[in-house]
């Protein structure tokens, strides 16, 4: 017997909201680093959480195809985040 689907909305009780981003965050940074393991693919994540707290990932080879993490942090300045609730850009 297998688990149930999740429904996809808005978690609103604050704690159980970041233990399932924390948890979640886990498991898909273990899933990017399956996939540049396997397949042998070159993968950069970018997370950020509620708060804005910046979570990254980016296999070795990445990074030395691209420069060094200064390329991490200049493709990390360009990026803009959309906040669905207020509908503003923030660059």
């Amino acid at each position: 017997m297998g688990r149930g689907r999740v429904q996809l909305k808005r978690i609103e009780n604050n704690i159980n909201r970041q233990v399932t981003f924390s948890k979640r965050r886990a498991g898909l940074l273990k899933k990017a680093n399956e996939i540049s393991v396997l397949c042998d693919a070159e993968v950069a994540l970018i997370v950020f959480s509620h708060k804005g707290k910046l979570f990254e990932y980016a296999t070795d080879s990445w990074l030395k195809t691209k420069g060094d993490k200064t390329f991490l942090l200049f493709l990390l300045s360009a990026v803009c985040l959309f906040r669905s609730t207020s509908h503003i850009i923030y660059c």
